[in-house]
């Protein structure tokens, strides 16, 4: 299962990229843990500098941008396949 966090304060972009993971994940029909991080210590501590952050399975996707519809759907799906591809070597 992917782990999706979106780092922000809870602005209209920080709301519109958890949004968006939402969206993606239900139109991909996958399952992911959607976890919106407002605390300004944890952001910092995973390496967000600006906000929005995206970080899919502990890697920082984008920073203080909104990724397009596309974008964010190619990054989960590159995430999925690494995933299914390290359940294959276990």
């Amino acid at each position: 299962m992917l782990n999706i966090k979106v780092a922000g304060p809870g602005c209209p972009n920080c709301q519109k990229l958890e949004e968006m993971c939402m969206a993606a994940v239900k139109e991909l029909d996958i399952e992911a843990k959607i976890e919106k991080v407002t605390d300004i210590k944890e952001m910092s501590s995973l390496g967000v500098a600006f906000t929005p952050g995206l970080i899919i399975n502990g890697k920082i996707k984008s920073s203080g941008k909104l990724p397009t519809k596309s974008t964010l759907v190619h990054w989960i799906m590159n995430e999925l396949a690494e995933e299914e591809e390290n359940n294959k070597k276990i």
